[in-house]
């Protein structure tokens, strides 16, 4: 489901609205559902990614759809500014110089595959997103991650670092779910 040039801009401003209400009020923007149009309302699972200076500055986000569109992102928006454990809290001189990127993702399928190179050969770069479960481990990558990670066994091999298992790692029980994103900035 593509999103139309205007809504697509709405949620862009949404974010900021939430970061801007985050320094204001230390909370995440309230979103009044009935101000949005419905395909803005319907669950769906997002990410929203900060950068600045085109350095990752905070990325949070949900694998799954457990609240509205609209809503996530407020709440995405919020925590990757305030709560992402890897960055300070955002500071207010750092808004200008803020670009704010949401990734909306599709519901996640599982891949079958019989070996490592059987799950590499169906990896479509720069389209997929994966995720990678072992166990309680479980990591992900979003499809713009293809540009630091171009081939698909570095893309492969760092997800399963992020999982907290060793590159080379592989077993019969591991699971890989794959979506796309649409990309909104």
């Amino acid at each position: 489901m593509s999103l139309t040039e205007e809504n697509r801009q709405r949620l862009l401003q949404l974010a900021r609205d939430s970061i801007e209400h985050g320094l204001q009020t230390g909370r995440p923007l309230p979103v009044r559902l009935r101000d949005f149009p419905p395909e803005l309302t319907e669950p769906r699972a997002t990410f929203v990614t900060l950068e600045k200076n085109n350095r990752l500055r905070g990325c949070i986000g949900m694998l799954e759809a457990v609240r509205p569109l609209a809503q996530d992102i407020a709440e995405n928006a919020f925590s990757a500014a305030f709560r992402d454990p890897r960055f300070p809290p955002l500071e207010a001189t750092e808004l200008p110089e803020l670009s704010i990127h949401l990734s909306i993702l599709s519901p996640a399928e599982e891949m079958t595959f019989s070996s490592q190179e059987d799950l590499l050969a169906q990896l479509r770069p720069g389209i997929d997103g994966l995720i990678m479960q072992e166990g309680h481990r479980r990591g992900t990558f979003l499809p713009t991650v293809w540009e630091s990670l171009p081939t698909p066994e570095q893309f492969l091999s760092h997800l399963k670092q992020k999982a907290g298992l060793p590159p080379d790692y592989w077993s019969d029980t591991l699971k890989v779910f794959r979506y796309t994103t649409e990309l909104i900035e």
